[in-house]
């Protein structure tokens, strides 16, 4: 039996294109067709801004605002300054208040420029003082009778990462629960600078007490090389500043290694700020460096140094007074920490 093929008929190369010819206008059509009806995409519009309210603050280093202090240390952020440090709680009806508003008044007659550390910047002649002093008081004075703080320092200012906080309040609670309660007290009148040399200070130094003060300092050196920070000095000078004044750079410290004088608001300020204005920038519609550290200098005076004879003049006059009994004498009850804005104390043993 015959079987019946049927041959399958395959379309010529030639109709074949013309077919792929029209399906490709048939698709181009539509493709148009579906373009015309189909509205253009729009563009995104951009973001506004944020308010300045909602800017993350950026304080710059004004020395207008500090007295024509700078900063000496870059803002990093995250970072804290740290100080630590013994307070000395001066009675304002005290002989030691007394004595420091006369020698401050005594140093200003040969520095105009000296600026107070903890006491009114009238103190020398300022009514209130003198009324306190003799006993008598307005009524607007009632509530001017805190004492004066003066601070020793224990630490150079240092500066702390955020996990590091607790870890170094741990450390200076330990180093005070170390230790007993101890009597000290002021010896002499001393001159010292910052380790920047961008001010000079009139201070009180310790006598009795130094090897207690050392020994708390000792007992802080395990902390602060455990978080990798710069240990007291070797040869440290305990004493509290009472007064300074800005340097001018033009001659060497008097100390080849002085003790950081800087306090606790102001290494608080060099670290709880944001940028940092460096000596010599230039910003854009500011006036040139020459110019800006002529104004400076023009608004916030500076001096070399204190006059040779300065401190030697107050010794004479002072120092008598500053060791006899009652006077320089005070009480070491407790340790303090300033990180940032946040301070915590811890008393020393009892007996």
């Amino acid at each position: 039996m015959k079987r019946n093929l049927a041959l399958v008929e395959y379309a010529s190369s030639e109709e074949e294109s013309e077919t792929s010819s029209a399906v490709g206008e048939i698709d181009k059509a539509e493709a148009s067709s579906h373009s015309a009806a189909s509205p253009a995409p729009k563009r995104s519009k951009k973001l506004p801004s944020l308010p300045g309210h909602l800017m993350p603050q950026v304080p710059m280093d004004n020395p207008a605002l500090h007295q024509g202090r700078r900063r000496t240390t870059p803002h990093v952020e995250g970072q804290f300054a740290a100080y630590v440090y013994v307070p000395v709680a001066v009675d304002r009806r005290s002989r030691l208040y007394a004595l420091l508003l006369r020698v401050f008044e005594r140093a200003k007659r040969t520095v105009p420029s000296l600026h107070p550390i903890g006491f009114s910047a009238e103190a020398g002649s300022s009514t209130s003082d003198v009324q306190r002093l003799e006993g008598t008081k307005s009524v607007s004075e009632e509530g001017q009778d805190a004492p004066v703080e003066l601070h020793v320092s224990l630490t150079r200012p240092t500066y702390l990462r955020a996990h590091q906080r607790e870890e170094f309040k741990r450390g200076v609670q330990k180093a005070a629960k170390s230790k007993r309660r101890f009597a000290a007290s002021f010896a002499t009148l001393s001159e010292l600078t910052n380790d920047e040399r961008t001010r000079t200070f009139l201070a009180l130094e310790v006598g009795a007490g130094h090897d207690e003060f050392r020994r708390l300092v000792e007992e802080l050196t395990p902390t602060l090389r455990s978080i990798r920070q710069k240990e007291f000095y070797e040869d440290p000078r305990f004493h509290a500043s009472i007064a300074w004044a800005l340097l001018d750079g033009s001659q060497p410290a008097p100390l080849p290694t002085p003790p950081s004088q800087r306090s606790p608001d102001e290494a608080e300020r060099t670290s709880s700020g944001a940028a940092v204005a460096l000596a010599g920038e230039t910003h854009n519609n500011a006036p040139s460096a020459a110019v800006a550290a002529t104004s400076e200098q023009a608004a916030f005076p500076t001096i070399p140094r204190f006059p040779p004879s300065l401190v030697q003049e107050l010794r004479a006059e002072f120092a008598r007074e500053l060791v006899s009994p009652g006077v320089g004498a005070f009480e070491v009850e407790e340790v303090r920490v300033r990180i940032g804005r946040e301070v915590s104390r811890w008393r020393l043993r009892d007996g």
